[in-house]
């Protein structure tokens, strides 16, 4: 392609500065001139195409339709036919247009949200979180456990089965939970010692629930267990049920894992 295809015509544009503005390919519109689409109004003396504001705006007409999936012969025979009334098809055009931004602007919302569930697995906004798991409840917990715990394997199996969970999976969840903390609170206030049978029990209930999750060895659950005490969080949730859970609860689970052959001052995260 030689300068003169990109210089400006007294009386237009030429193809190189047409293809530039309305951002097709001068290949593109070559072809179009080809087949009869759009065609320039006019010559350079140098023969060159030279494109005036009535064929740009036809131009503009062609990305639409394209746009919406027509084929260029029914766009030419849209174009060409006087009975269509330009503006009138051109403002159908917008509104078919305005639509599919909105549904391209769902698909972006939900593309977003898999995104988020591919982090995280779980596949609750913030708001329906609080709602099953209550007004304690702090969505940044998932955020906080995967920077600990996004590179193990057990985050993986959580992410994996946490994406599979309905609502009502979550809900259910949620209540088996709740029943656990309220029978730990009932076994706290009723004097039951760590590493006593009923203990134990409990324990070993807790750690079922966490298996829910990833599968929880009693290394892991120890490990939990600390952190239960050493963040403050856990403790402003445990000891609503009643005071001193927090503390009790971790002393059950370490006992528990004695019994099954683990240091819990030494456990670790496998």
């Amino acid at each position: 392609m030689t300068n003169d295809e990109h210089e400006v015509s007294a009386d237009g544009l030429t193809v190189g500065r047409a293809a530039a503005l309305v951002g097709v390919s001068v290949k593109t519109l070559h072809h179009w001139d080809a087949i009869g689409l759009v065609r320039p109004s006019s010559r350079t003396w140098s023969g060159y195409r030279v494109y005036s504001g009535e064929d740009i705006a036809r131009v503009h007409r062609v990305l639409v339709y394209r746009e919406l999936g027509l084929p260029l012969a029914e766009i030419g025979r849209i174009l060409d036919d006087p009975s269509v009334d330009a503006r009138d098809h051109l403002r159908r055009q917008r509104s078919q247009l305005v639509d599919r931004i909105s549904r391209l602007q769902t698909m972006v919302s939900a593309v977003d949200r898999m995104l988020d569930v591919s982090a995280t697995g779980m596949r609750l906004t913030p708001q329906e979180q609080v709602d099953i798991f209550g007004d304690d409840w702090n969505p940044d917990w998932v955020g906080e456990a995967e920077e600990l715990w996004g590179d193990t394997a057990q985050w993986t199996q959580y992410a994996e089965r946490a994406a599979k969970l309905t609502t009502e999976d979550w809900r259910e969840v949620s209540a088996a939970t709740t029943t656990l903390e309220a029978d730990l609170a009932t076994a706290k206030r009723a004097g039951v010692a760590p590493g006593s049978v009923e203990a134990n029990r409990l324990a070993e209930r807790h750690r079922a629930l966490l298996s829910t999750y990833f599968d929880c060895t009693h290394s892991m659950q120890a490990c939990i267990g600390r952190r239960f005490v050493e963040e403050p969080g856990y403790a402003d949730h445990y000891d609503a049920y009643a005071p001193g859970l927090t503390v009790w609860l971790r002393d059950v689970i370490f006992a528990n894992a004695r019994e099954h052959g683990v240091d819990p001052d030494s456990a670790t995260w496998e």
